[in-house]
């Protein structure tokens, strides 16, 4: 790839930061996507300092205007888009009867609309770069359960969106994949079990022992992990590759 360009959303944090900075070493320019713009800085300098360009977009993607602005941007910097993966989208962990229209409606905005705009928005560039794209699924599309809803019915919506984008790759020359990971200890995963220790009578040390030993697996995932799994997936090693949903779980999944 000549002086290839990728575009990371949800780069302010956790998967997303640590997937802007594992490209750094293989791309020329990221353009980093998240609400949170000190947080987005902060990133930047991490990018700059592996040694590729760095451009800052703090944008809502829940805002529809937002991707055209981000792809606007992104080629009024650099010139193309070579990779582009969608990694936003927080999605609260509230039980299915619990769950407001609003809360569900606010989930689905970010996660999946934003990466589906973002993604159309972005496909003419990538088509004629024959890019890739990576969509952000998690393992609760396989484990719909009660108190994760709203993350596992968008995480299955965004498996199959990845599998329609990538129909239309084969013709337009674009590789799409999603991504399923496991439990990865991140700021918002220690946020979540520092919530939930003292509701179930645990310290937070013994509710983050807690849920590995739950799953069957034998720790938590690392973002930087999800980072190699990303890089290779936007990488000319991956370009036969594409339909195909990647779980990287600990082997928390059993079935086949």
């Amino acid at each position: 790839m000549p002086n290839p360009v990728a575009v990371v959303t949800g780069a302010s944090q956790g998967i997303g930061r640590s997937t802007a900075i594992r490209l750094a070493r293989d791309f020329r320019a990221l353009v980093l996507v998240a609400r949170d713009r000190p947080h987005l800085e902060e990133t930047a300098s991490e990018v700059r300092a592996a040694g590729a360009e760095a451009l800052v977009v703090a944008l809502d993607l829940t805002e529809r205007s937002a991707a055209a602005a981000v792809v606007e941007q992104a080629l009024g910097a650099f010139g193309r888009i070579d990779a582009l993966v969608n990694i936003a989208g927080a999605v609260p962990q509230i039980d299915l009867f619990e769950m407001t229209d609003e809360q569900w409606d606010a989930g689905m905005e970010l996660k999946l609309h934003g990466a589906r705009r973002l993604t159309i928005e972005a496909w003419p560039a990538l088509s004629e770069a024959k890019g890739s794209v990576v969509l952000m699924s998690g393992n609760s599309a396989i484990f719909p359960k009660s108190p994760y809803a709203a993350v596992g019915t968008i995480n299955a919506a965004i498996a199959a969106l990845a599998k329609a984008f990538s129909d239309r790759g084969i013709a337009d020359g674009v590789q799409v994949n999603s991504v399923m990971p496991g439990a990865v200890m991140t700021g918002r995963r220690r946020s979540y079990l520092e919530h939930w220790a003292p509701l179930h009578g645990m310290t937070v040390e013994e509710a983050t022992a807690h849920f590995p030993q739950e799953a069957g697996i034998e720790r938590y995932g690392r973002p930087e992990e999800i980072a190699e799994l990303m890089a290779f997936l936007v990488s000319p090693a991956a370009h036969w590759m594409t339909g195909s949903t990647v779980r990287m779980d600990g082997g928390e999944v059993k079935s086949v």
